[in-house]
């Protein structure tokens, strides 16, 4: 008896994700730099809502992917202006991102198929 309880405390060690997880996460960055992190250093870069703090961000995460987060880093990017050839300009509107650090084990597949 002791062993099934055992077994299901190991099976559920994050809650379930709610929506306001999904909200917090709004969607993975994919560019050559965050893939070598990810294959290297076991991290996982994401744009993330312009209000979540650290904490939240670490809590939405691991309740979505089931896995322990050690570090969290975030940062401000800024807008960037653009041009499309000599007629046109415009704005890249700015956003907040988030370097997450899965413990040290454990893993992720962000493109499951």
């Amino acid at each position: 008896m002791a062993k099934k309880k055992a077994a299901a405390k190991t099976e559920n060690r994050f809650p379930k994700a709610t929506e306001k997880d999904f909200d917090v996460i709004v969607k993975p960055i994919i560019t050559e730099k965050a893939m070598t992190l990810m294959q290297n250093e076991n991290k996982v870069t994401l744009k993330v809502l312009p209000t979540a703090t650290k904490v939240e961000i670490k809590l939405a995460f691991e309740r979505i992917f089931q896995v322990k987060v050690d570090e969290v880093k975030v940062s401000n990017q800024k807008p960037k202006l653009t041009t499309r050839g000599t007629r046109f300009s415009g704005k890249i509107s700015g956003y907040k991102k988030a370097v997450v650090t899965v413990a040290e084990g454990e893993a992720i597949d962000l493109f499951k198929e």
